[in-house]
């Protein structure tokens, strides 16, 4: 279709262009794809004007399709002003759809595991087997997932660790918007405890670390800079639209606050890529830092403004939120509250609360929301922090008394003073690499815009240290007390509720399961295990713990198998990997996971759920075909960045390409568990498995019964129903296509306003809605910033029997038991660092698209000049580079943009599936592509704890996250 100089749009009818989601990476933006309708092919991807991911300020959802395809013109010059673009990787990838490495069909393996040999089955095959299991292989009985559903616990002895059923486990990846229908599967109908993403070993240490100062370590909040306002920002370990979610939308806002606003920037990082170039001249600047060293600056950064009184004062000393807002404060925090600081005392390290003054709070609630802080007021007496009506003070380091006694505390403030006080700028400035007077300077610059500044940091902070190097980053912002205001920190819009809505409750169903017990990656407190209850009833001393616990972490992907390998705390029967690839993903894993997953004794029944056969399903003993981009459903909240409220769909606006089942629905992940519910009589599936609002049941048959009923929900929400979708609408979309499904299941009042959402791609708030009168964010975070961890502050660390600090803290990355790394791999030995770093075209899954490995077909290393003329290096030559756990070769790529000390390795490279290597399917043979093995796989070359019991990969040993930066490592001229 075409709009013409008059702006009348002139149709192609063998074409539609329809709005919908990408999955080119985890951003998933908001686009439009142009469909052949006879071919059923997507033949172009471009941006959603619609969707703040892709357009700003977006369209409002009351303008019709029609029009929105004139703002996307040269009518009037709409298409200049309102541009809606996809980006290099999103065009791209649209051609994996007919890639010829696609699983179609259910395959089912052929000799041992990883051999390469599959053979295709039916999908009512497929369910008999994974479901009731057999002599599968020829090598034994296999339990299927119907005998292992057990409510029996794993061991009598060790009630902890719950039922045999969480002895069955799901691996995920990022959230492709059909997340909570497996989590349906999983948890609340099949009942296992054990389901996990890829956040471990993605971006998991920033959003532990920023957990730690948003107060939840376990949901772990954060927030982004308010990139169209503000005036300065400090990105460290993450460079802007090339890194650090939402990437285009990112990178669109920069580029426009850099050349329209007031915005400067500064990049520290290891490696310059295109975050700062001679297009930004002096709003940018590059700062080289030593890998592994954010807390460092981070620390230096606070002492100084600490000690020179930077920090926003009138923001930190406010105790409660009504005192804030009085004083024109959008957030709060708990600079002020007291923590029990008397050596030895039984709740030291805990805040001090109304209960330990005296205060009648009924024991359930003690020590809980309703047993207030303590702070003192501006007269140096003690109060109740919710009945403060003024500031209270911020530095407090001295006796109280408390039932008669005196009592040491100290308020948060001054234990981030202490902690940052420990070593002096010199020393962080040695640590990092970075001179003194840029340090200050930096310092100086950030509290010199007010709240009008940022730090943001994703991915750099994945070193053996991120947690606390996160931490300290974030606690930057507390400081000059930016959240939720124009300019400042933004946490994001959300979406809106599609599980537990106005129409139909999915949320929850009769008879569902509470999963209960010990999580395999040891996500819990270690003073509540069966080892430590077995220890102190026996006298034994109980650290150190048999392997590491986290306890204040979320699930961790990053121990399952090798606790898998080691059956601590117990072993898996069956794994189930849906969208997911650890091996590639996960530093270190590799030879681990191929002992592990290559053998059917460690784990019985192996099922993988893909559009691809990667470096993990390889392994599997069946692959579920899935629904690749534009064939499936989805719903999904914007990631980050978006200070309005942005939930994106994804429907199929193509007929799927997978083979259909018996009933004529397309054999994927949805039908498989679908059937393999059905067929263990599992609730929530089937017959009158979904509720309406007036209690009506309805069945789950279909992807369709859940995803359109979720839709409805999303399109009766917030503060009204959308309206009813135009024929117009429509048809110019594509939507007929879906219209009988809609019809079919939906009640008669739900389907247009349903099919509304498809027409638009998703459901989106006015971006006038971003700010109110005050400049605070429309969507404003409102519990307290803390300054002081006490969850983290009390936690223990499972081997020492230490506590770990409750405020930042600057320490080198160290192993589990608390050695630094340069202690056992000394810089003599092992010179170099690898540092890991995002591709802006590559992602992980997408090097068989031949269009993009075109553009950039190999990711050769980079080396600074000096150490480059050391080893005899210059560009081109091929490169050998060694870590205590292996050895690659690549090409190297003499750079003055990275660090002196530094080797640098662009992510999504080094592949040994996906197309490298041609697997065989009946009698069929993949073909051969030259190409897609290219280039090095920093994660093949990621550390083995040496100091651990069990072999498993080096992690932060606060948040359990994987470590891809500051990797020893040394180099030679192959």
């Amino acid at each position: 279709m075409t709009v013409g100089p008059d702006g009348k749009l002139q149709l192609n009818p063998d074409q539609q262009v329809s709005y919908t989601m990408c999955l080119g990476c985890t951003t998933q933006c908001g686009v439009r794809v142009r469909v052949d309708k006879a071919s059923q092919t997507v033949v172009r991807v471009a941006g959603n004007p619609y969707s703040p991911l892709s357009a700003d300020p977006h369209l409002p959802m009351g303008v019709p399709v029609r029009k929105s395809f004139q703002h996307l013109s040269r009518f009037e010059e709409k298409g200049l002003a309102g541009r809606s673009t996809a980006c290099g990787r999103g065009n791209a990838v649209l051609e994996q759809m007919n890639s010829p490495f696609r699983v179609t069909r259910p395959m089912k393996r052929v000799g041992p595991r990883n051999s390469g040999r599959w053979e295709p089955i039916s999908f009512e095959q497929l369910v008999k087997e994974v479901v009731f299991g057999g002599d599968l292989f020829g090598e034994g009985r296999v339990a299927g997932l119907a005998e292992l559903r057990s409510f029996e616990p794993i061991d009598p002895a060790q009630p902890e660790l719950g039922p045999k059923v969480n002895q069955v486990a799901m691996l995920t990846s990022v959230n492709d918007g059909r997340e909570n229908f497996v989590r349906r599967f999983v948890q609340q109908s099949y009942g296992s405890i054990n389901m996990v993403g890829h956040g471990s070993y993605c971006g998991g240490s920033y959003r532990s670390g920023s957990g730690a100062a948003f107060g939840d370590t376990k949901q772990m909040p954060h927030a982004k800079p308010d990139l169209q306002n503000a005036e300065f920002i400090i990105f460290v370990g993450t460079a802007p639209a090339n890194a650090g979610n939402p990437f285009k939308r990112q990178g669109t806002l920069l580029a426009r606050a850099r050349t329209e606003g007031k915005l400067n920037y500064v990049v520290v990082d290891p490696v310059l890529t295109h975050a700062d170039n001679m297009v930004a001249q002096e709003r940018s600047r590059w700062i080289p830092i030593r890998p592994g060293t954010d807390g460092a600056l981070a620390l230096a950064m606070i002492r100084w403004i600490i000690e020179n009184e930077r920090f926003d004062a009138a923001f930190l000393a406010q105790p409660n939120q009504a005192v804030a807002e009085a004083a024109g404060e959008a957030a709060w925090c708990n600079a002020t509250h007291l923590v029990v600081a008397q050596p030895g005392h039984s709740r030291q390290g805990f805040f001090l609360r109304g209960s330990d003054m005296g205060l009648p709070v009924p024991e359930a609630d003690r020590y809980k929301d309703a047993d207030p802080f303590v702070v003192l007021d501006g007269e140096g007496k003690p109060i109740f922090h919710a009945k403060a009506t003024g500031p209270a003070r911020l530095f407090v380091d001295q006796e109280i008394e408390v039932s008669g006694q005196k009592l040491l505390v100290r308020s948060s403030l001054t234990l981030l003073r202490q902690a940052a006080g420990s070593q002096s700028m010199a020393q962080y400035s040695d640590a990092c690499g970075i001179p003194l007077e840029v340090i200050v300077g930096l310092a100086r610059e950030f509290t010199s815009h007010g709240k009008k500044a940022a730090i943001n940091t994703h991915g750099g902070t994945m070193a053996g240290n991120g947690f606390y190097n996160a931490f300290a980053l974030v606690s930057l912002n507390t400081l000059i007390g930016n959240l939720n205001r124009k300019g400042g920190t933004i946490i994001n819009g959300g979406g809106f509720k599609e599980e537990d809505g106005p129409r139909y409750q999915l949320a929850g169903f009769e008879g569902q399961i509470k999963p209960s017990g010990t999580p395999l990656g040891r996500n819990t407190p270690y003073e509540k295990s069966a080892e430590f209850k077995r220890k102190k009833e026996s006298g034994a001393k109980p650290y150190p713990a048999e392997q590491p616990w986290y306890g204040t972490a979320p699930q961790l992907a990053t121990e399952w198998l090798s606790a898998a390998q080691s059956g601590y705390p117990y072993g898996l029967k069956a794994l189930l990997l849906w969208a997911t690839n650890p091996v590639y993903g996960i530093p270190g894993l590799r030879p681990i996971a191929e002992k592990v997953l290559g053998d059917p004794k460690a784990i019985p029944l192996l099922v993988a759920m893909d559009c691809f056969i990667n470096e993990t399903s390889s392994f599997a003993d069946y692959i579920v075909p899935d629904a690749f981009m534009y064939e499936g459903w989805g719903f999904v909240a914007a990631w980050g960045g978006v200070p309005t409220k942005a939930f994106l769909t994804r429907w199929p606006v193509v007929e799927p390409k997978m083979a259909k089942t018996a009933q004529g629905q397309p054999g994927g992940m949805e039908a498989f568990l679908i059937a393999a519910a059905k067929a263990m009589g599992l609730p929530g599936f089937g017959a009158a498995a979904i509720k309406d609002a007036e209690g009506n049941a309805h069945p789950l048959d279909r992807a369709e019964d859940y995803y359109l009923r979720a839709a409805a929900n999303v399109a009766f929400t917030g503060k009204g129903p959308v309206p009813d979708a135009s024929d117009d609408d429509i048809t110019l979309t594509g939507v007929t296509r879906i219209m009988p499904d809609l019809e079919e299941t939906l009640k008669p009042d739900e389907v247009r306003k349903t099919a509304f959402l498809f027409t638009r791609g998703g459901r989106y708030q006015p971006a006038a809605e971003a700010w109110d009168d005050k400049e605070w964010a429309a969507w404003r975070f409102t519990k307290p910033l803390n300054v002081y961890n006490e969850v983290v502050g009390t936690a223990k660390d499972s081997l020492s029997g230490q506590r770990f600090s409750g405020v930042p803290v600057w320490a080198p990355p160290r192993f589990a038991d608390g050695t630094p790394v340069r202690q056992t791999y000394p810089e003599a030995e092992w010179p170099l660092q690898l540092i890991s770093y995002k591709s802006p075209l590559q992602n992980s899954y997408s090097i068989a698209a031949n269009r993009l490995r075109g553009l950039h077909p190999d990711n050769p290393v980079a080396i600074n000049p000096e150490d480059a003329a050391r080893a005899g290096i210059k560009t081109g030559d091929a490169i050998r580079i060694s870590t205590p756990t292996g050895s690659a070769s690549a090409v190297a790529v003499v750079r003055h943009g990275v660090r002196q000390g530094v080797l640098a390795v662009e992510h999504g490279f080094g592949h040994r599936e996906l197309g490298a290597r041609a697997h065989r399917i009946g009698d069929e043979v993949q073909p051969s592509v030259p190409g897609i093995d290219a280039g090095i796989a920093l994660n093949d070359l990621g550390l083995i704890d040496p100091t651990r019991k069990a072999r498993a990969p080096f992690v932060d040993p606060v948040s359990g996250t994987a470590v891809r930066q500051a990797i020893p490592a040394r180099l030679a001229k192959a």
